[in-house]
This record gives C-alpha cells, sequence and structure tokens, in this order.
C-alpha cells in the first residue's frame, strides 16, 4: 500500500509582546519589507482583532507610512473604508465598528473590493461576520499595560501560512 502524501504542517501562528511603539513600527517595517519584495504577499486579507484603544489603527498607520503612503493616514471608523493608490499597489483599510446593517456591504461595493487585488486590512471584522471572505492572517491585539501589547498573528488560509513563514523567516 503507497505511502499516504504528507499534508504541509498549519503554521501555528506567532506571538510576540510590543513594549512600544517604537515595536509596533517596526513590526509594521519589517511586513512592509517583506510585502514589497514579494508582491504576492502585498494581495492579503488581514484583519485586526482587540479592543479599543489597543493598537489596531496604530500598527495599520505605522504600515501604511512604511509602504509609502504619504501624508495624514485617517482612521476609517466613520467612513467605514480609506483606499490608497500607491504605483506597485493598491490598498483598503476596513473599520467595520459602526457596521450595522448588511446591506451596507453591497451598497458600497465590498465585494467589488474585495473581489480585486490588492491588500486589505480589516478592524473589527466580527462586524462584517458572514459578508467578508476568509482572511489570510488575523491579527490579535492585546493590550497588557499602557505601552505593552500582546501579539499574536493566526494564519486562516494557506496563503496565511505562507504569509506568516515569509514574514518570519
Amino acid at each position: 500500500m503507497p505511502d499516504s502524501p504528507q499534508r504541509p504542517q498549519a503554521h501555528p501562528g506567532v506571538t510576540l509582546t510590543w513594549s512600544s511603539e517604537a515595536d509596533t513600527a517596526a513590526f509594521a517595517q519589517q511586513l512592509a519589507h517583506k510585502m514589497m519584495a514579494n508582491s504576492a504577499l502585498a494581495q492579503a486579507f488581514i484583519t485586526l482583532h482587540g479592543n479599543l484603544g489597543a493598537g489596531k489603527t496604530t500598527l495599520v498607520r505605522h504600515l501604511l507610512q512604511a509602504l509609502g503612503v504619504p501624508g495624514r493616514i485617517k482612521s476609517p471608523t466613520y467612513a467605514v473604508v480609506e483606499s490608497y493608490d500607491l504605483p506597485q499597489l493598491a490598498i483598503w483599510h476596513f473599520d467595520f465598528y459602526r457596521f450595522d446593517d448588511p446591506l451596507e456591504w453591497e451598497d458600497a461595493g465590498f465585494r467589488d473590493i474585495f473581489a480585486s487585488p490588492g491588500l486589505k486590512l480589516a478592524e473589527w471584522p466580527e462586524k462584517a461576520a458572514g459578508l467578508a471572505p476568509q482572511a489570510d492572517v488575523a491579527i490579535h491585539i492585546e493590550a497588557i499595560d499602557d505601552t505593552q501589547r500582546r501579539v499574536h498573528l493566526r494564519p486562516l488560509s494557506a496563503c496565511g501560512t505562507q504569509l506568516l513563514q515569509a514574514w518570519f523567516s
């Protein structure tokens, strides 16, 4: 009887501790560098989880700055989505915190955005549960105190597993 093929091992995820906002910025720089070196990494859908004030928007701002987004980076809390068009990459930053009606998803054209190439970053993705596609990576940020954060990155797809392997290799 032939041996059954080995299934690739699922990546268990990565847990980090950030002691300051400088650690958040350094992590964002690392991600941006890996994304720019491999365009496939920049096509991901990344969800950000955590309580209010955990640092989700701070991480996104540092990542967008590291990717080359110029000027002030606004939180999409009221607009639900902010888009950024870089010469080499389209980026959408969603904040579903105030998302109440699934019809908003269709009316806003989110289905089309998620079907197009580019990086999608979503805060409060649970508010769009059942509408948004499966994320590639979930980033959970927990405030330990005023400056320290415990961060867990978990792959949710084969692409997510590849992303974590590339980010931490």
